[in-house]
């Protein structure tokens, strides 16, 4: 595989998982190029061979760097933290490293696959319903946590990959309809962080993919 100077992140606009990786790399300062993988055009671009050659997996994001090609938003974002410079996104004390860590899994694992555009196309017409339930359940676990970790961000004072992870999936239960504001530490957060540049530059409505009636 040719090694690039800039990553390319293979995502689609309003991934959650491909926005995670777009903060990161804006929070890290670090120019990358983005090739779209429509999920729904085509039947789905991340289901042709091609893309399957890239990741096995099918979904996004995939992201070419230094050689390799990552697959998992998460490993994306520790591999960048661990090779380039800027701001760390890992806490460097355990407790606070491991706070974050538990609040991501909670968003990776917890909530975000439940309610991802191939779970819901399998559920059919329940789909708004079936992904509420699972952002609505998942936010009521988050909320106290939250409430127990937070100061000005997700883990005190410093922006961390908590915080991206938290800012899609507040976009996604908007989405969805739920009343976030029932969760006021979660609507807290978010509403400080949507206002942070690297959120704002790298949000789904801005992006090169982004449908011209959701552009803003």
């Amino acid at each position: 595989m040719a090694t690039h100077d800039k990553p390319i992140l293979h995502g689609y606009f309003r991934s959650s998982c491909s926005w995670r990786v777009r903060i990161a790399f804006a929070l890290k300062g670090i120019e990358y190029e983005q090739i779209p993988v429509n999920l729904v055009k085509d039947g789905g671009q991340q289901l042709t061979d091609q893309y399957k050659a890239l990741n096995p997996m099918q979904q996004v994001p995939a992201v070419e760097i230094d050689g390799i090609t990552l697959s998992q938003s998460l490993a994306v974002i520790q591999y960048i933290d661990e090779t380039r410079q800027g701001p760390k996104l890992l806490p460097a004390c355990p407790k606070k490293r491991a706070q974050v860590r538990m609040i991501c899994d909670i968003i990776a694992s917890g909530i975000q696959p439940l309610q991802n555009l191939y779970v819901i196309q399998k559920i059919g017409a329940d789909k708004a319903q079936w992904a509420q339930h699972f952002i609505q359940r998942g936010f009521q676990a988050l909320e106290p946590i939250l409430k127990g970790t937070a100061g000005t961000y997700c883990v005190g004072d410093e922006i961390s990959m908590a915080d991206i992870c938290l800012v899609p999936q507040v976009y996604n239960a908007e989405r969805f309809k739920v009343d976030v504001g029932q969760f006021p530490t979660i609507d807290r957060l978010n509403q400080t962080l949507v206002g942070v540049e690297a959120f704002k530059l790298s949000h789904p409505s801005c992006q090169p993919d982004t449908p011209a009636d959701l552009r803003s």
